[in-house]
């Protein structure tokens, strides 16, 4: 049904290129908006009428008498989706008025058409965003959420996994950039809006973890231009109630990953994350006992070693040092730490080490 905020919208937009009155009514025939002031919250009878029939009626001179409430000129109705939701009357000769009728009519339901839309989706945005919070909240889910979830047409098929978007360059309105972010999704499988904290968040649902880095691809695609964005992968959970821990190791994956990669997946952090949580003296102590006397050229080369699985032709050629020269700084770090990294026990301390340095 159309609002009477709606309807004065109508009035004022149409008015301003018509010379006749204009006359918005609801589907029991009351007069919610018109040029003419003091009609307004009455009842139109010829309105009523047409609300019954489902035609355009024409009221003139010779049968005013017969509809309470009326002028002559012509009343159509108002239909948004196939369903009949008000009627539009413009007052005046009905000979004068035909050949502007069905234009009237037309425009206002075009007029109707984009508020409507606009009323949808910003409902939809909302319900979102209250279902989002609800389902990273720490309590239990309410039945309130899943029937949220039932009106967005959410499909709740496990597993689910939670993105989070982070950037400086959000734009103020960012509701085209998140439906052309749905887009890359299948029907109904991506709850995709803005949280409180001002980043994005895409809950998916019914994940296919081999297709999922093809969609972050194209999702990287539309930040390309962006380089302060950052994209947290959370890990894949089989219900509602996970997406919870889902979205706190998206926020991980942000935290933790490397500056210089845009899309971080927790699964790739998750022993820096865990390690990270602990005390930050004894972190600093150990990391400073394992790597104690190490310039930052070793450090950077047992990075590297560690990096490239230990093996030294793909060290050496990654660093662009002969294979001589990054034995000969292996043997430097054992020399100065005791340590030596060619071995497992000790190449797990200085990983380790290397991991929450800095932290």
């Amino acid at each position: 049904m159309i609002t009477k905020k709606l309807a004065e919208e109508i009035v004022e937009q149409t008015m301003v290129r018509l010379k006749w009155n204009l006359n918005v009514m609801d589907t029991n025939g009351m007069i919610l908006a018109s040029g003419e002031k003091e009609r307004i919250d009455r009842i139109h009878e010829g309105a009523a009428h047409v609300v019954k029939t489902r035609q355009t009626l024409w009221i003139t001179d010779e049968n005013t008498a017969d509809w309470h409430g009326t002028k002559p000129g012509v009343n159509m109705p108002i239909y948004y989706k196939d369903k009949l939701i008000g009627v539009i009357g413009v007052t005046g000769d009905p000979e004068e008025l035909k050949d502007i009728a069905t234009l009237v009519q037309l425009a206002t339901e075009m007029m109707v058409h984009q508020a409507m839309i606009t009323s949808e989706s910003e409902w939809k945005r909302k319900i979102k965003e209250l279902v989002f919070e609800e389902l990273v909240d720490s309590g239990p889910l309410s039945r309130i959420v899943i029937d949220r979830l039932s009106l967005l047409e959410f499909n709740m098929t496990g597993p689910y996994l939670t993105l989070l978007v982070q950037t400086k360059n959000l734009p103020a309105s960012p509701q085209r950039l998140i439906e052309t972010m749905e887009e890359q999704f299948d029907k109904n499988t991506a709850l995709i809006g803005l949280s409180k904290l001002h980043e994005l968040f895409i809950v998916l649902s019914d994940v296919n973890l081999s297709i999922l880095e093809r969609k972050l691809q194209k999702i990287h695609t539309l930040f390309q231009k962006d380089s302060t964005v950052r994209i947290g992968v959370g890990l894949p959970v089989e219900n509602l109630e996970g997406i919870v821990h889902s979205y706190e190791t998206a926020k991980s994956a942000i935290h933790y990953g490397h500056s210089g990669v845009t899309i971080n997946y927790y699964d790739d952090i998750e022993l820096t994350a865990l390690l990270k949580s602990s005390s930050p003296k004894l972190i600093e102590r150990f990391a400073g006992r394992i790597l104690e006397g190490l310039s930052e050229q070793l450090i950077e080369t047992l990075e590297a070693f560690f990096e490239h699985d230990q093996a030294i032709g793909e060290t050496a050629e990654a660093l662009d040092i002969h294979r001589h020269t990054l034995t000969y700084r292996l043997k430097k770090v054992k020399e100065l730490t005791s340590f030596d990294p060619t071995r497992f026990r000790d190449a797990v301390l200085f990983r380790i080490a290397l991991l929450v340095r800095g932290s």
